[in-house]
């Protein structure tokens, strides 16, 4: 490959990791994180749902200013900027469905025409919802904003699944792992849009973290473990970083970077 494309390709690397099975896992994880991190917070510290969404929303947007600022991939400010979507989301779930009133069925809903409204606005403006893409900061923006969307549209989700049908938490959480088994089985033997499916995934493993966090620490009468929220938080955050140090991160590639490889030939 020349000189000229490879220059060229590495100006088009994504600003988001790839999206491997490290990246499922973690992501997993951050989304267990926001749940009995928000929980910590508005629950155990008493703070309420209202001051909890305040400092939750005021770091994510710190953070995404700083995403968006950098010239690159940064493997730990993106996570931590994942980590404060969904605690954030946490958050403002919790506060539209008890606070306000709306309950777990009408704030999935609300929710869940925003995100499509998001990705229906990126759309018309991008012509793509592609993660490859995220590489210039009006597609960052719309990156983060659907991000965010769906985090507070998972907690809702996972919050009715467990309550409002009877499941409980591990049954919730039971169904949402078997809803990404199907778009994993839909991923590898379809031609279904791998676009659609990453959206599909990605919005799945936040009600699956949210059901699992909760089993984690609600109380024994609600059908938890009631375990320590902090230390569930402080053990799931030193995990997910480990996992940051152990599972290679790279970013993923623009397609145009293909273009650029098909212009400069091979090596």
């Amino acid at each position: 490959m020349s000189t000229t494309a490879r220059s060229t390709g590495a100006d088009v690397l994504s600003k988001v990791p790839a999206v491997t099975l490290g990246f499922w896992v973690i992501k997993i994880l951050a989304t267990t994180l926001g749940e009995t991190g928000g929980d910590t917070v508005t629950m155990t510290l008493n703070w309420g749902y209202l001051a909890g969404t305040a400092l939750f929303l005021t770091l994510l947007v710190g953070l995404v200013v700083l995403q968006i600022s950098a010239r690159r991939f940064h493997p730990a400010l993106y996570w931590a900027t994942i980590v404060a979507s969904t605690t954030a989301g946490t958050t403002m779930a919790d506060f539209a469905d008890r606070s306000l009133g709306i309950g777990y069925a009408g704030g999935a809903s609300v929710l869940l025409a925003a995100v499509l409204a998001a990705l229906g606005l990126w759309y018309w403006a991008e012509g793509t919802v592609s993660v490859n893409t995220v590489n210039t900061p009006r597609v960052e923006a719309f990156y983060w904003a659907t991000i965010t969307l769906s985090q507070t549209l998972g907690t809702a989700l996972g919050d009715w699944m467990a309550d409002d049908t009877g499941l409980g938490f591990l049954g919730g959480a039971l169904v949402f792992g078997a809803a990404l088994v199907v778009v994993a089985l839909a991923y590898f033997f379809t031609s279904i849009s791998r676009v659609a499916l990453f959206w599909a995934a990605f919005i799945l493993t936040r009600p699956l973290g949210a059901t699992v966090g909760d089993f984690l620490d609600k109380p024994h009468a609600e059908g938890g473990l009631a375990l320590s929220r902090p230390i569930a938080s402080l053990v799931i955050a030193v995990l997910i970083v480990v996992l940051i140090l152990v599972i290679p991160q790279r970013p993923g590639v623009h397609p145009a970077t293909s273009q650029a490889e098909a212009a400069g030939g091979g090596d």
